[in-house]
């Protein structure tokens, strides 16, 4: 006879409730900002590499294309995102954050950054640099094999 598999004591579990868990706690929080972790990040990335193209910002927050491009086209409606073309290339789009975008960003870092807390809050202060460094490692792992 086959025996259950203790589902608390499996990574792929506990990293998906860790998952779902982050992002009720970002939405509880950030609810009247109308952001979602995904475009938090995908704005995040364009702060940091203003005019990179969609498939290259894709990548820098491992999400996949078609995803991240329907999240740039809600970033557009809500003009915090503008797509210029490359003047080089005509045909590819280089992304932008847009000064009403980046007043958005600047209007919740202090909200995002008390969500980090509260995800970290239930493990003692000691513990929770070690496990961020810990889940970077593992991240960093799989992302290079």
């Amino acid at each position: 006879m086959i025996k259950s598999i203790d589902l608390a004591a499996t990574p792929g579990h506990l990293i998906r409730r860790a998952q779902q868990i982050a992002v009720a706690i970002f939405a509880e929080h950030l609810s009247a900002a109308d952001i979602t972790p995904v475009q938090f990040a995908i704005l995040n990335a364009l702060l940091d590499s203003p005019g990179i193209d969609q498939v290259s910002l894709a990548k820098r927050v491992a999400f996949d294309p078609a995803t991240s491009g329907s999240v740039i086209g809600r970033l557009e409606a809500k003009g915090w995102v503008v797509r210029q073309a490359d003047p080089t290339d005509r045909r590819r789009k280089l992304l932008v954050v847009t000064p009403q975008g980046t007043q958005a960003l600047a209007s919740i870092q202090a909200d995002v950054a008390r969500v980090q807390e509260k995800i970290l809050s239930p493990l003692p202060q000691a513990d929770q640099q070690l496990f961020v460094n810990l889940l970077s490692r593992l991240v960093e792992g799989h992302e290079a094999a």
